[in-house]
């Protein structure tokens, strides 16, 4: 199986591709698609867009995983990440791939083994993982690919919920 975990964000929109085979994972992709403050909502919108929709083009996956994102009394940061969810469901629309959401907790105890592990230890088990001589850096690839992992981990029961 094949899953795209994002990590979603307007400035900073994580990538990593992950393969599955039986139990062995492997990254096939991963990087960040970063845009500016200054550039017009639209033109930050459609790199985000052109980015996923030629990362899922080229690795055809099964599957999107997204970091579900929660937002007490940030609207701001809220509605710029939403302007970042509208890319990827354009192109999981258009590709027909299935979106899930993942929280955080949950990300964290599939590859940690408890909810309130840090990033730290989160990036330092997608590294052993994935058999990464380094961390993955910065910390949105880190997310992405941890997200693509709690996917393959959770499949086939598919516990997170589809999103959208």
């Amino acid at each position: 199986m094949i899953v795209l975990g994002i990590d979603p964000g307007i400035t900073n929109l994580g990538l990593g591709v992950v393969e599955q085979v039986g139990k062995q994972a492997r990254m096939l992709h991963g990087e960040v698609v970063r845009t500016t403050h200054g550039e017009p909502a639209p033109a930050r919108v459609g790199k985000l867009y052109r980015a996923l929709y030629q990362v899922a083009v080229t690795y055809q996956p099964q599957a999107i995983a997204v970091e579900e994102q929660f937002f007490y009394r940030q609207n701001e940061l809220a509605y710029k990440v939403g302007w970042a969810m509208g890319a990827v469901f354009v192109v999981a629309d258009q590709l027909a791939i299935p979106v899930y959401g993942y929280g955080p907790p949950k990300v964290k105890q599939a590859l940690v083994g408890q909810g309130q592990a840090d990033k730290n230890q989160v990036a330092y088990m997608v590294r052993a993982i994935l058999g990464l001589k380094t961390l993955p850096k910065p910390t949105h690839l880190a997310d992405a690919l941890a997200i693509a992992l709690t996917h393959c981990f959770h499949h086939p029961l598919v516990t997170g919920k589809q999103v959208g």
